[in-house]
């Protein structure tokens, strides 16, 4: 991906807040470009950057409509600092490479005429694919991230009910494909990021 190209700089915005923030895919992409909806899909004024109560950065994610939401109830998704592969850096730099109107959607890309769009999910994970296929790591689907955040989570010890609640679950629902692989993932999977970021 090249950092400051509009479609790559969207598709790493996407991919890390969708996986560090556990967002559901549908959340960060639209079904097609005609389906957009400001009322529906997340907006550029949907952002806010602020500082917690110990100055560390985070992101608010506001969700016009969430899986989980009441109707007109708006749910938020935060996202944190992950050191290299930060997503609260690939949203910055998003803005920056792709500047947009308050209404326009946040996980936009740029045309060579200048003209916004937001990511459709098939072109979203078409790209995905080819960069994981080209370094043989698989394919993914949708649900991958949300899946594989909350394993990784939980693999690095996160208390499950920070998961339940960073991730929206309403039950205890995500334990059944997550328990099982809780008790495995640290022998498999910790300390891989390493490799890549050092």
């Amino acid at each position: 991906l090249r950092m400051d190209q509009p479609f790559d700089t969207c598709i790493w915005a996407i991919s890390s807040c969708a996986f560090f923030g556990m967002m559901r895919f549908r959340e960060v992409v639209v079904s097609t470009h005609a389906s957009f909806d400001k009322l529906k899909h997340i907006i550029q004024k949907d952002i806010h950057l602020g500082f917690d109560l110990t100055g560390k950065p985070y992101a608010r994610l506001n969700l016009p409509q969430a899986k989980t939401a009441k109707p007109e109830e708006t749910q938020s998704v935060f996202i944190v600092e992950q050191g290299d592969l930060c997503p609260i850096q690939a949203l910055q730099n998003l803005a920056d490479v792709v500047p947009a109107l308050p209404d326009d959607p946040l996980f936009s890309w740029r045309d060579s005429k200048g003209v916004i769009h937001p990511m459709v999910k098939t072109r979203a994970i078409e790209s995905i694919n080819s960069i994981l296929t080209a370094w043989n790591w698989g394919t993914t689907f949708r649900h991958s991230f949300r899946i594989g955040s909350a394993s990784f989570y939980l693999a690095n010890k996160v208390d499950p009910e920070i998961v339940r609640i960073a991730g929206q679950w309403k039950s205890l629902a995500y334990k059944t494909y997550i328990r099982a692989f809780e008790q495995v993932a640290t022998q498999h999977l910790s300390g891989l990021a390493n490799i890549y970021t050092s």
